[in-house]
């Protein structure tokens, strides 16, 4: 279920070419401060990935809530459900 969440988070990206050593930057909008670069879109998806995974942890670690993204909610520690 939780492949699913992220799945969807991906889904959602937003990706733009940047002025940088890393051109690709990509965001979740649906996940405050989840974003990440790569020196292709796929690294940089791949590297996204990966953010959105620790940023899912730390926030169940502490015990913070997680925003839905689209129909996909975590309620609590391993639980999530589609709406």
């Amino acid at each position: 279920m939780l492949i699913e969440y992220i799945h969807a988070a991906l889904e959602n990206a937003r990706y733009e070419i940047i002025e940088d050593d890393e051109p690709y930057y990509g965001e979740v909008p649906e996940l405050e401060g989840v974003w990440a670069t790569g020196s292709t879109l796929e690294e940089c998806r791949r590297n996204l990935e990966e953010v959105i995974d620790e940023w899912i942890v730390f926030r169940l670690c502490r015990g913070f809530t997680l925003p839905p993204v689209g129909n996909h909610v975590i309620e609590d520690c391993g639980e999530a459900a589609v709406v």
